[in-house]
């Protein structure tokens, strides 16, 4: 393989160990061994066994949010709809039968000291996921989009915690019908409805 493969292939590799096994159960000889590599190629490419996570956090963290953005515009056209739809995306993660909950919560939760790179890595993901809910919060013209980003990011973190629990994906599913009522009680300003202020969002 070529250098960038065997990356990839690490990176890939060090992945499914740490959302089975978690990151400090997963040794770097785990990680090797069914990479299939041998330890002077990791090291090679990764100095640090830190230097792993992060790459590893930063590759998920790029597939997760563009295959959000990707899942929902193929599916929903209008802005507030497409904040719904997010939880549809949601719902198609948490029934692959690979998910183990988020792993960017895992990260902090292994990493708790606020400024390790670990942990600043994971809440630089949640908050560029807060930062889509909110684009699309503007484009469907809410008054309040920084609130309803927050709120939004609020249900998913939740029902992605309970399915993680439950192994079901009934919370998600209730967490979008509350994202529903949230949104269908919000003001929107005139261009998003047509010209009536005081119209309501229909989101469902």
């Amino acid at each position: 393989m070529r250098r960038s493969e065997i990356r990839d292939h690490l990176l890939e590799t060090a992945l499914r160990l740490f959302n089975q096994h978690g990151y400090h159960a997963t040794g770097i000889d785990l990680i090797i061994a069914e990479a299939g590599v041998a330890k002077t190629t990791l090291y090679r490419h990764f100095e640090t066994k830190e230097d792993l996570i992060l790459a590893a956090l930063e590759r998920r963290d790029e597939e997760d949010r563009n295959a959000m953005r990707a899942f929902v515009e193929q599916h929903a056209s209008d802005p507030a709809k497409r904040l719904l739809t997010t939880f549809d995306f949601l719902e198609a993660s948490v029934r692959d039968k690979q998910f183990r909950g988020c792993m960017f919560v895992s990260a902090a939760g292994e990493h708790k000291d606020t400024v390790n790179p670990v942990f600043r890595a994971a809440v630089m993901h949640k908050r560029l996921t807060i930062a889509y809910f909110e684009e699309l919060a503007h484009a469907a013209r809410f008054a309040e989009p920084k609130r309803i980003a927050n709120e939004i990011n609020l249900l998913h973190e939740g029902a992605m915690a309970v399915a993680q629990m439950t192994r079901i994906a009934e919370p998600v599913q209730q967490a979008k019908r509350m994202a529903g009522h949230l949104l269908a009680a919000e003001e929107r300003s005139p261009s998003a409805r047509g010209g009536d202020a005081g119209q309501r969002t229909q989101a469902s």
